[in-house]
């Protein structure tokens, strides 16, 4: 055995090893337990980053394990293809997004088998592969037949210069983030999957998944089910058309019903619609309203702005008049596109309020039982009704239901269960992305296109610009002749991600979009990805794995059965400022830090002209901040190994993971010395047969040792996934390895055991030094074939134990005592110490109590 270690050669040794024999090619048997191990898939951006790393190396590992436990495991890998980041290239570059996209994910693969990755790489595939996306499409076509799918007017963020529908997050101070166009408010017809008829099982069936918590609230509230009262308003005016005459609100405050001093409405109200017919400055600020996003986030900082109507609601109890106001923080597409303004008790109402100078009126006592003081802001707590007529002195659950009781008996109102989920939106009026196979006729008709007339392939000859879609100028693409055309709208690309899990148990088969190896397959057992995609990914695959089941694709309910969300790589920034305040971020790898003997930065300078650099903290690696390490540069330096050794070693796979460039060292030496640590031990002689009857102490503890990790390994990896903690038991049997001295045969075997253990509970993390470690300890089998070692748990017993002498809670000995030493020899051992004698002298014992396996305490006075 080579004694140097050369992890550039090893890792390029191994790879070609499992290319040659297939090693992680995965078929169905059912005569094994399944494993189908899952990280989310990348976006193709054109190289790894480190948080990719972190991700696939925990699935990486977890399916190696899987795989040493005797299960049969499916780790395959693909490419999250569509989307806006490839038509924005297109625009800044001038390449095809279909060309931009397959070079990078030529590259990423590269990179991905570089790091040694247990893909089953037959099962690979993109979004953008037209054998993807066409059942995609015929689905689709498959739900609008069953009348899942629907079409409607919505309104959107609207960039009137690139003629573009953006999201929320794509609206930056009410402005596109790429033109800088003030954003409009647009209605469009839009594709809806109806999501909200499944909100019920979406809800029950989280308690069948073995998620986080904090995700599984984070759904929940997404989900937002409450039960409410939905009630009306009469308009007053007598010259009204009949539609206008009700003003219908939700509300889950039935209680503060009294406290209503205004009605507010969406700009795009009917009721709002009619007063800006005859004000003109009421119909300007309608205008200003369609501008900008409409974020829950935004909404809630915004400032809140509004105009009266000129128009009145008749409360439904009291019969008085309360102004109806148009306001910005109302949107048609929440509820009824109204709300029934209670200031006193609702901070949002309140700010409108003393802004316009309008009444609080206060009917919830505060916890005095007295008319709580409003000067500060909204009293937002449940409580005892007060001014509410025949309603005082009810608490909120009465009050609920006396007052819904009311307004139902006079035809006002009603209880209604109500969802903040709304149906999911899934056109996008743009170009690189599955075309929706819907084509419309020369009378109106909508009509989904037949399996006959399927795929529709989207066309890679195109050029993009900042126009819109190009679909929309290509005839050729969607004129059908005779009148009738087809949708140029393309799928958001949640459809896609919504249903890959799936696809890639049976990605093979042309004929179908799932075969009878999905039931064998799914659900997957466990999915790794970030906490960033809780809610709208995770929802959607749930709803989406929730319709192939209806169609009879699946039999089961829920995608995923466990899920684990792995925290940011974060590092350190540094930057200069410039003399008008911008930022000028440098790379660590550029920047020379002198620390304290803690590790700690005092200060910082440049390398490449030695002057100082100001510490911005520790953030999130990302491009802005310039703090990325590239994964490719540091498997170039150290090795695969390394790099995935530091990742699972540095935190916990749910915290954040702190990159540091000693630390990568540390593991990098760590390696190398298991490498010599073999190398030496080979070197030492031919170990003798194990033979548990003829060791000596020494050989006993280290036996004890080795059992002692390899069950700690099993449990941190299987159960607790804490890979760090199993990491370090395994550098601690290393330690205990190097000082052991015993070269004698029997010694050598001894040592050989708890070698082999090192190399098989590291094989999942470190897997081509492991591969070629194993192979030097003369196994003709590779590793990633060997079983997890088993615990012997008679090398865990104990011949005797230490156990801690006090004193009247002092400590004053430690000793050895036979671990089946009963209480009365325990506490003789522990009288006849000579330190505990010396703090016995004069005193008189009152008792002695044993803690069996930790410590004796002697009470004397």
């Amino acid at each position: 055995m080579d004694a140097h270690y050369n992890p550039q050669a090893i890792e390029r040794a191994a790879q070609q090893f499992w290319n040659e024999h297939q090693s992680f090619k995965a078929s169905e048997d059912l005569t094994r337990e399944k494993f189908y191990c899952l990280s989310m898939f990348p976006y193709p951006s054109g190289k790894l980053h480190m948080g990719h790393v972190r991700n696939y190396t925990i699935g990486d590992v977890v399916s190696r394990f899987q795989r040493m436990r005797g299960k049969n495991v499916l780790q395959p890998m693909g490419w999250d293809a569509f989307g806006m980041p490839a038509e924005n290239a297109a625009i800044n570059n001038g390449v095809a997004p279909g060309k931009w996209t397959y070079a990078n994910i030529d590259y990423m693969r590269s990179q991905l088998q570089a790091l040694g990755f247990a893909y089953d790489w037959d099962r690979e595939f993109a979004t953008c592969d037209v054998d993807y996306y066409r059942w995609e499409q015929w689905f689709f076509a498959k739900l609008v037949e069953k009348g899942v799918v629907y079409k409607k007017m919505s309104t959107v963020n609207w960039d009137p210069v690139d003629q573009t529908v953006l999201a929320n997050e794509q609206v930056i101070d009410g402005r596109g983030w790429r033109s800088g166009a003030r954003v409009e408010r647009k209605e469009i017809p839009l594709w809806f999957l109806k999501i909200t008829d499944y909100a019920d099982e979406l809800l029950a069936d989280l308690d069948k998944v073995e998620w986080p918590e904090q995700v599984k609230t984070m759904q929940r509230n997404w989900i937002g089910k409450s039960r409410g009262v939905e009630l009306t308003f009469d308009v007053a005016g007598a010259d009204l058309a009949a539609e206008l005459r009700d003003l219908d609100v939700y509300t889950t405050r039935p209680d503060t019903l009294f406290g209503v001093t205004y009605v507010a409405v969406a700009a795009g109200h009917p009721l709002a619609k009619h007063a800006a017919t005859s004000d003109p400055a009421l119909a300007e600020f309608l205008i200003e309203c369609q501008q900008g996003g409409n974020s829950e986030a935004e909404l809630a900082t915004m400032e809140k702005r509004g105009r009266d109507t000129g128009l009145r609601a008749i409360h439904p109890l009291t019969g008085q008049e309360v102004p109806i106001f148009v306001a910005n923080f109302v949107l048609m597409e929440y509820g009824t596109g109204a709300v029934m303004a209670v200031p006193a008790h609702d901070q949002r109402d309140w700010e409108f309020a003393t802004k316009y100078d309008l009444a609080l009126a206060p009917v919830i006592a505060d916890a005095d039982g007295q008319a709580p003081d409003l000067s500060q802001g909204a009293y937002v707590e449940h409580g005892r009704l007060i001014n509410s007529g025949e309603f005082d002195g009810l608490e909120f659950e009465a009050a609920f239901d006396a007052i819904a009781a009311r307004l139902e008996a006079q035809g006002r109102g009603k209880v209604k269960i109500n969802y903040r989920l709304r149906d999911w939106g899934v056109a996008r009026q743009r170009y690189w992305g599955a075309p929706i196979p819907v084509k419309y006729g020369p009378e109106g008709q909508t009509v989904p296109l037949t399996d006959a007339e399927l795929p529709v392939a989207l066309p890679l000859e195109v050029e993009v610009d900042a126009s819109g879609s190009p679909l929309k100028k290509m005839p050729a693409f969607y004129d059908l002749g005779d009148g009738w055309t087809r949708e140029t709208d393309t799928f958001d690309t949640f459809m896609e991600s919504s249903w890959y899990y799936a696809r890639f148990c049976c990605a093979d088969n042309p004929e179908a979009m799932l075969d009878e190896r999905a039931d064998y397959w799914l659900p997957v057992d466990l999915y790794i990805g970030g906490i960033e995609h809780a809610i709208l990914h995770l929802l959607y695959a749930r709803f989406f794995h929730k319709l192939m089941r209806d169609e009879g694709l699946v039999g089961s309910d829920e995608p995923f059965q466990r899920l684990l969300t792995q925290g940011m790589v974060i590092a350190e920034t540094f930057y200069r400022e410039s003399a008008n305040g911008a930022k000028q971020w440098f790379n660590p790898a550029d920047v020379e830090v002198d620390r304290d003997d803690k590790g700690r930065p005092l200060r910082a300078r440049l390398g490449s002209d030695g002057e100082p650099v100001e510490m911005g903290g520790i953030e999130k690696m990302s491009k802005s901040k310039n703090n990325g390490v590239d994964p490719q540069a540091m498997i170039d330096r150290f090795g695969a190994d390394t790099v995935r050794l530091f990742m699972m070693f540095a935190a916990p796979p749910e915290q954040s993971l702190e990159w540091s460039d000693s630390g990568v060292e540390g593991a990098h030496r760590f390696l190398k010395r298991l490498w010599k640590l073999t190398a030496d031990h080979l070197a030492a002689g031919t170990p003798a047969a194990l033979d548990v009857t003829a060791l000596d102490d020494a050989a006993i503890d280290l036996r004890r040792k080795t059992h002692e990790t390899i069950a700690k390994a099993g449990d941190d990896i299987g159960r607790r996934t804490t890979f760090n903690t199993a990491i370090a038991a395994v550098m601690e049997l290393t330690n205990a390895l190097g000082r052991y001295a015993d070269t004698s045969p029997h010694g050598l075997a001894v040592a050989r055991e708890a070698l082999e253990a090192c190399v098989l509970l590291l094989a999942p993390i470190t897997p081509h030094a492991c591969h070629a470690l194993w192979q030097s300890l003369g196994h003709s089998d590779p590793v990633i074939d060997a079983a997890w070692p088993e615990v012997d748990e008679q090398a865990l017993v104990k011949a005797s134990i230490e156990l801690a002498v006090q004193v009247n809670g002092k400590l004053r000995a430690r000793l050895d005592v036979p671990a089946d030493a009963d209480k009365a020899a325990v506490e003789a051992l522990a009288m006849a110490a000579e330190n505990v004698q010396r703090h016995l002298e004069g005193k008189s014992v009152r008792k002695v109590i044993v803690v069996p396996g930790k410590l004796v305490n002697i009470v004397a006075n």
